[in-house]
């Protein structure tokens, strides 16, 4: 119970610009809360404005305020660093490992197929709270994103072309597979898993008792 507590204290001081733990931590006049340098970074592109503002709220300063060192935020930000936590919080050999955490990685829950990247249980929530009501394809933690996107058009792989026998885009029916037999990839993967299925049992007994509603594209390849 510990170590839950530890993240979710963790979480609190995060930098919401590098979305990691606070580094020489400094507050600006809205109250916001940043690595010095992160915040440093943000404003030396707003120079030329001369107009400095606040990444969270969006308040603006002029002229560009002195940043001071949150000497209490750096002292609890320490300590946190210093909490130990069970070895398997972080992403191992075989693992998938988080894209957005710097320095040791935790391992990744989820995969966003729009993103393309996957996150730690506090990385994933921070994206779900960035794109609230937008629809992102998500998918339990993989490390074969790259597989799964078209290399032609950056799409997901989500329509299997019967025709040509691959997955293709959304994108990749209109023009090079158009008037080919298209399914999409989830129906064509359930059928080749009862095939697979059918072929490791006697036919007979399939279709009788295990998976009575077979198609016959199955039937006939067996």
């Amino acid at each position: 119970m510990h170590h839950h507590k530890a993240r979710f204290s963790q979480d609190e001081f995060l930098c919401p610009v590098c979305l990691d733990l606070l580094k020489d931590p400094v507050a600006i006049p809205c109250g916001h809360s940043y690595c010095k340098s992160c915040i440093t970074d943000c404003w030396d592109q707003e120079d030329q404005k001369r107009v400095y503002s606040c990444p969270q709220c969006r308040q603006t300063f002029s002229p560009r305020p002195a940043l001071a060192r949150n000497t209490m935020l750096a002292e609890v930000v320490e300590k946190l660093k210093k909490t130990k936590l069970p070895a398997d919080c972080y992403a191992g050999a075989g693992d998938v490992q988080c894209d957005v955490c710097t320095g040791r990685k935790y391992k990744a829950v989820k995969s966003c197929l729009v993103c393309l990247e996957s996150y730690c249980q506090t990385h994933f929530e921070r994206h779900e709270d960035f794109f609230k009501g937008k629809r992102h394809n998500l998918t339990e933690a993989t490390g074969r994103l790259q597989e799964m996107i078209c290399q032609k058009h950056e799409k997901l792989l989500e329509v299997f072309c019967r025709t040509d026998q691959k997955c293709i885009c959304v994108l990749c029916t209109v023009i090079e597979h158009k008037n080919h037999d298209i399914v999409s990839a989830a129906e064509q993967s359930t059928e080749k898993q009862i095939f697979f299925y059918c072929r490791g049992c006697a036919l007979s007994q399939c279709l009788s008792s295990k998976l009575p509603s077979v198609p016959k594209r199955c039937k006939l390849s067996t």
